[in-house]
């Protein structure tokens, strides 16, 4: 890797594909195949450019026929070829096959791999952009077992040549980078995009495993996605893992709850389950047919303008253990996330929030950034067979229950309000528990902190004993033992 000194600083530059796939192809015991279907042979091409191919590829093809494929991975039980399965599928059987006919005696060091990808480009109507499915099984000792890597991406580009090269620099990207950058998995999560931008392809979900990886939280690699502009939005389920969100929110009725969780709360769950019991009494609602969200924005994560990976992982670690899926997403609008999920669904959609929040999306000056200003983000918000489930707030000073009759919004907005409330969009939530609505997350949290008793009848049954258990959001035992004394 080159550099340029800028000043007193010196600047490491990016190695150009030839010479990534060069060092490659240069490395005596780096040897492997290339499946590569939906868009020519791209990968492989590039280190048959580079020179010096002959000890790195065992083989590289394109089984294009659908019948051909079948015949050599076998039949998916949908049908279907771009998909996790088969990426996985096609990955498996190539290392069998080398394992298979290398005789580890005669190459006793040899470091085996295979890469695989199967996409779909755009069509020829270009209304399709195309995505697709890559990876790479591969050693970095040949008495370990293999590593994994796995992504899903998403064309941006509306040519199909374009695409087939971008894939093929990807693919570059990534064999390379599990080979020589597999200690330091952010720097390799960045390194997919050497020689790219981030306008020809999105990387919307990534799992790491095998020994090498046996420390690496996916969860935390999924926000180094958003974090690094790779995609808008990730998604991971309550085993922790990450989940492909075009996947689970395809044709779906979805309900999404935004909140910090910080921790999660009695009042967070109080308003899971009222909005879901009044989500799924909706005539359009197919309860088979729906996905459930906890959703948390990447400004939320953030203080200070860094975000703390520690508290993420708190977070996420109390909503998986309540059996929920969660959203980490880069839309601080409300509006922006309707109209990402409209991207993969026309069912009915459901915002869960309490009278904060509703105030909030009232306000103009998050919309300053829009030519139709408020109007324009309110046509794309309610423009979708979207309701709100408005959980109500009470007031601190007076007691009064605050809910969508009575809330205030700015003198200007107060006709737009009452058009869309009055019109059935805004929904109360009326049977919730009156006992709660003092429970708020950043008070827990400083009780947390401080050692204070109490804290626990706040939460959900089990999340104290997680909590503690855990050591999440700076719980000291020694702490509160001392405010004993």
């Amino acid at each position: 890797m080159s550099s340029v000194t800028k000043g007193d600083k010196k600047i490491e530059s990016v190695p150009s594909i030839k010479r990534k796939s060069l060092r490659i192809n240069l490395n005596d015991n780096i040897y492997g195949t290339f499946s590569e279907i939906g868009a020519g042979q791209e990968t492989a091409r590039n280190f048959f450019r580079a020179g010096g191919a002959s000890g790195t590829i065992a083989k590289a093809m394109s089984a294009y026929d659908k019948d051909f494929s079948d015949a050599i991975y076998g039949i998916e039980n949908d049908k279907r070829y771009v998909t996790e399965s088969r990426l996985k599928k096609m990955l498996v059987h190539e290392i069998h096959l080398i394992e298979d006919r290398l005789s580890r005696k005669k190459h006793p060091d040899r470091l085996f791999f295979s890469y695989a990808n199967t996409v779909a480009t755009i069509d020829f109507a270009k209304k399709f952009k195309g995505h697709g499915w890559v990876g790479i099984k591969f050693q970095l000792d040949p008495l370990e077992d293999y590593n994994e890597i796995i992504m899903h991406i998403r064309f941006k580009e509306n040519d199909a040549k374009l695409q087939q090269e971008t894939l093929g620099i990807l693919g570059v990207n990534l064999i390379y980078g599990g080979f020589y950058l597999h200690d330091s998995p952010k720097d390799l999560l960045k390194s997919f995009y050497d020689n790219l931008d981030k306008d020809q392809i999105e990387i919307d979900m990534i799992n790491f495993s095998g020994p090498r990886f046996a420390y690496v939280d996916n969860r935390l690699m999924s926000l180094q996605l958003v974090k690094n502009g790779m995609t808008n939005a990730v998604m991971f389920g309550p085993d922790g893992n990450n989940l492909l969100p075009a996947q689970q929110l395809y044709k779906k009725n979805i309900l999404a709850l935004r909140g910090s969780f910080r921790p999660v709360t009695k009042v967070n769950m109080d308003i899971f389950e009222r909005a879901t019991e009044l989500f799924y009494s909706e005539n359009k609602v197919d309860e088979k047919q729906t996905k459930i969200i906890f959703e948390i924005t990447l400004s939320n994560l953030s203080s200070g303008g860094e975000i703390n990976e520690r508290d993420f992982l708190d977070r996420a670690e109390l909503l998986c253990s309540l059996g929920q899926y969660v959203m980490i997403s880069n839309f601080s609008e409300y509006y922006k996330l309707v109209e990402y999920f409209a991207e993969f669904t026309k069912s009915r959609m459901g915002l869960a929030m309490g009278v904060q929040n509703l105030v909030q999306i009232f306000d103009e000056k998050y919309y300053r950034n829009l030519s139709g200003g408020i109007l324009e983000a309110f046509g794309k918000l309610f423009f979708k067979d979207l309701k709100i489930y408005l959980y109500p707030l009470k007031d601190e000073e007076t007691g009064e229950i605050i809910n969508s009759e009575n809330l205030k919004v700015h003198p200007r907005m107060k006709e737009l309000y009452k058009f869309f409330a009055y019109n059935g969009k805004v929904v109360d939530i009326e049977n919730y528990d009156p006992n709660i609505l003092d429970i708020f997350s950043r008070k827990v949290l400083k009780m947390i902190h401080d050692g204070d008793e109490g804290w626990e009848e706040m939460l959900p049954e089990g999340i104290s004993e997680v909590i503690k258990d855990e050591r999440l959001f700076g719980y000291s035992k020694r702490k509160f033992q001392n405010k004993l004394k």
